[in-house]
């Protein structure tokens, strides 16, 4: 922290508001019976029941404050000295470090060192940062009437931290000196703002199924407790958090509804993962275009630090594979599960229109491979099967009649539909596979 030196009779002070932190006891204390005994000896349960109180007399005898070796000092005198807690607090010591996403709060005084009393202070506190000056106090309307020589005048500020970077709290009053000169004081206190934690984001498609990973690393040096890791997605899109499959009981799970334990991100570079589950969300009846999208959504984090400090940080937008969206679409509704050899069958398939014009009409076929082996599953039938214009975002049903002609695992391939007017023909259906058996 730094201010700007002048002659005047009023100086700020400036100190930061935080909680404080418990002391530790760094010596490692005993238990006395670990020093004088193993653990085999309680296995007698003579020595099991009369060696337990014949240390704590040997160790209350010792332990009195007119023993000036402090021989028992490293002794364990209750369970709960293990921990190092001696229950003391100490208070902070220094600036300490400030991250984004936390609520600065700072004690200011401005003090009147002079021997005579000034009037009508004008008192001012603002944040500046390399984009905004923000407002934090002004006594304008209600200038502080008077500071008697040595007294002082106190107040209390605070402000959301949302950025990175340096900041500068601008401190300025303007007051009646002694002789009746108006005087106007500076001062600026400068501090550093950094990131608590990261979040990197991994999006993978799988079989027409989104995927979000998040790992969240802990860059400060206490740890967190995450109260809060929700994902927003945007418009259009769902989110499912999943979770590792626990095998816990009905009464904990009800509990756990009730109270949501936190997740600690240990201090120093602690990570925990998210995975989430993405859904385009469809409306057969208002369907809507999204071609070229690729905003998923933003992370809303909260979290608490040892003694409770809270933080949050909001993520920017997540950007995932940019949605090419076709123009018609050809999808399987329905397929037997058996088949039976030289019988027909029928496939039930849905052709949907996904522009905001008419197309069609069509022709669905089965198209010859190129190679000379015999066609196990052909068209029972017309070979080509006409269907009527689809309107806007529309979609049809209809049914391919085929037979099969081999036993065993067979394919269906090459269902390809065309369109008549545009003269072009689409990729054809992926590969279906059937089990054909005898009748």
């Amino acid at each position: 922290m730094s201010s700007t030196p002048g002659t005047h009779s009023l100086a700020f002070r400036v100190m930061r508001l935080c909680r404080p932190s418990l002391h530790v006891e760094p010596p490692l204390r005993l238990d006395p019976a670990d020093l004088f005994v193993g653990e085999d000896i309680f296995d007698d349960p003579i020595a099991a029941f009369n060696l337990p109180p014949l240390l704590s007399s040997h160790v209350d005898s010792t332990n009195n404050s007119s023993d000036l070796s402090y021989r028992s000092r490293f002794l364990l005198h209750d369970p709960s000295d293990s921990i190092g807690l001696s229950g003391l607090l100490v208070l902070p010591q220094a600036f300490g470090a400030i991250y984004l996403g936390e609520t600065f709060c700072s004690y200011i005084s401005i003090n009147n060192s002079s021997t005579f009393e000034v009037r009508d202070v004008i008192i001012k506190a603002e944040i500046q940062t390399d984009r905004q000056r923000i407002l934090l106090l002004d006594t304008s309307k209600s200038p502080v009437e008077s500071i008697r020589a040595g007294g002082r005048y106190d107040f209390i500020v605070e402000h959301d931290v949302k950025e990175l970077g340096p900041h500068t709290l601008v401190c300025t009053a303007l007051y009646g000196d002694g002789d009746g000169e108006r005087k106007y004081l500076p001062q600026f206190f400068k501090f550093i703002v950094a990131n608590p934690l990261s979040v990197r984001t991994k999006v993978r498609i799988v079989k027409e199924m989104t995927y979000l990973e998040a790992c969240i690393e802990n860059h400060t040096k206490s740890n967190l407790y995450m109260d809060q890791v929700e994902f927003e997605p945007a418009q259009h899109w769902s989110a499912t958090m999943l979770k590792a499959d626990e095998p816990d009981s009905n009464n904990n799970s009800q509990s756990r509804e009730v109270f949501k334990p936190p997740v600690l991100i240990r201090s120093g570079g602690g990570i925990h993962n998210y995975l989430y589950r993405l859904r385009m969300i469809s409306n057969d009846s208002t369907p809507v275009k999204v071609q070229g999208s690729n905003v998923l959504g933003k992370f809303q984090i909260t979290w608490r630090t040892n003694l409770g400090e809270p933080g949050r940080l909001q993520t920017q937008q997540i950007l995932g594979t940019p949605i090419t969206s076709k123009e018609i679409e050809l999808n399987v509704v329905e397929i037997p599960s058996v088949v039976s050899v030289d019988k027909p069958f029928s496939l039930h398939l849905k052709l949907s229109n996904q522009m905001d014009r008419e197309q069609g009409p069509f022709e669905v076929w089965l198209s010859q491979s190129d190679s000379h082996e015999e066609k196990v599953v052909m068209i029972n039938g017309l070979q080509i099967t006409v269907l009527p214009r689809l309107e806007a975002f529309g979609s049809a049903d209809f049914h391919l009649n085929l037979i099969a002609t081999k036993l065993g695992v067979q394919r269906i391939t090459g269902i390809t539909l065309y369109d008549k007017i545009e003269k072009k023909a689409y990729d054809p259906l992926p590969d279906l596979e059937i089990f054909v058996d005898l009748d």
